[in-house]
């Protein structure tokens, strides 16, 4: 087993053990008293926390800056470009080039 698979599964038999330890009811504010069991709150808690920690570790749709550099001057298809750049070189270069 790798170690994202056995830190699962720890973290989940101490999430059960913490909720089966705390089942007593207690007041809470949810916009007003309420009586709820303590097994409701932390459940829900942690499941908010899975939630905002999975949303946050997506990776992004957006494209990495890296391979828009190739892309921004591609000199093939600029011919501009190859004539000025042909002009700047020696003939050793050229030589050396082809």
């Amino acid at each position: 087993m790798n170690f994202k698979t056995i830190a699962i599964i720890i973290i989940s038999v101490l999430v059960t053990i913490i909720l089966m330890n705390n089942t007593e009811e207690i007041d809470f504010w949810i916009f007003g008293d309420t009586r709820m069991p303590k097994l409701a709150v932390f459940g829900a808690i942690f499941g908010l926390g899975l939630l905002f920690g999975f949303l946050a570790g997506r990776p992004s749709r957006r494209i990495p800056p890296e391979s828009l550099k190739n892309s921004v001057v591609n000199p093939d298809y600029d011919e501009d470009y190859n004539n000025t750049q042909e002009d700047q070189l020696s003939d050793e270069d050229r030589d050396y080039i082809r």
